[in-house]
């Protein structure tokens, strides 16, 4: 991470459908603008960049961390976000879903989905002007992904030399986690039990991208050689909604991966616990892990707002700064002409409070 915030305004107006989109560089300076907003928001919570923007959030699937995380973030970003599911808008069923992108962008500086169908998250991005943010697909995370580096780099002070263990599903974090984390520089651990392994494409992706970051890469059924010299060892729900007929084969495929107090024993000391929630509890995570001093999961959470706000701003971008001295370092990095010369920040500033 670079100790002066990067420029931003080359992601102005891209879509995050996938970290597959971006480049290393790219996901890096959005994890710097992440930490530059948590510092302030320790202090001024309230940072409007984007005051009288508007973010439509289409969710087809129940969300507690990324819906309020989102909806919080915009307001804390002093715009104001809408919540719109099936049975409130047309979507899906009575309007196409061209036309829902294609009016949305007419009121809202972004759109947030989280669908079951990564073909209707990647419709409404060729349809949409405006920025598209995919919130979770069929298979991909990449907003819970991109938030897990963030506390990763908090916690570890560096994402360089942190082996980074995941252990249990197949799932939409998991293979975004994957894809990430390994184009970050990461040695990544996939631990998944047989027959639900991530697929041979993130697989090959994975790998591709950790011998182009310095990283390194393994997939095994062992969960004790997966979380061998771990710094962090993650885990997920080992069922979704849609699976409750494969639950009792889950359970019995998934039992050796929980994490409990045996399995724990084997980790290395210091390693720290992650769940992207919501946790099943007595299934692949134990209470006296997932509320012990290991865990940082909350803390994990929170981080779904920073990085997040870092995210919108980096993608809606700004054409102004907003009048707050304490903001102008941020804005510099989002103004399309750049950063301003101290002098001129000045008199900017100083000309505008004497218009308002």
């Amino acid at each position: 991470m670079q100790d002066k915030l990067p420029a931003l305004r080359r992601l102005r107006g891209r879509d995050f459908l996938t970290d597959l989109d971006f480049a290393r560089e790219d996901l890096e300076d959005m994890l710097s603008l992440a930490v530059v907003l948590k510092k302030l928001w320790r202090t001024k919570p309230l940072t409007p960049f984007l005051p009288g923007r508007h973010l439509a959030m289409i969710f087809e699937a129940a969300s507690t961390r990324t819906r309020v995380s989102f909806e919080n973030g915009f307001a804390e970003l002093g715009g104001n976000a809408t919540y719109l599911r099936p049975g409130e808008i047309h979507l899906p069923g009575r309007e196409t879903v061209a036309d829902t992108a294609r009016t949305l962008s007419q009121y809202s500086s972004a759109i947030v989905i989280r669908s079951k169908a990564n073909e209707v998250v990647n419709e409404l991005a060729a349809w949409s002007t405006v920025p598209v943010i995919n919130a979770m697909d069929h298979d991909r995370h990449p907003c819970q992904a991109m938030s897990d580096a963030f506390t990763i780099l908090e916690h570890a002070g560096s994402l360089e030399g942190v082996t980074f263990a995941y252990i249990g599903d197949a799932a939409h974090p998991c293979n975004s986690l994957s894809t990430t984390l390994t184009k970050l520089g990461l040695n990544v651990r996939i631990g998944n039990a047989p027959g639900y392994e991530i697929s041979p494409e993130v697989q090959e992706n994975a790998a591709r991208f950790a011998a182009q970051s310095g990283g390194s890469f393994l997939l095994t059924n062992d969960p004790l050689e997966a979380i061998a010299g771990a710094d962090f060892v993650y885990t997920d729900c080992w069922w979704w909604t849609g699976q409750e007929a494969e639950y009792t084969d889950r359970i019995a495929a998934f039992e050796p991966f929980q994490v409990n107090s045996e399995l724990w024993s084997h980790t290395k000391p210091g390693a720290r616990f992650m769940h992207c929630l919501p946790a099943m509890r007595g299934e692949e995570v134990t209470d006296e892990i997932a509320d012990g001093p290991a865990s940082i999961i909350f803390p994990q959470a929170q981080n779904r707002l920073h990085f997040q706000k870092a995210l919108l701003l980096a993608l809606i971008g700004l054409d102004e700064s907003p009048i707050d001295d304490e903001l102008a370092e941020i804005a510099d990095a989002l103004l399309p002409d750049g950063p301003r010369t101290g002098g001129q920040a000045a008199e900017i500033v100083a000309s505008r409070r004497a218009a308002s």
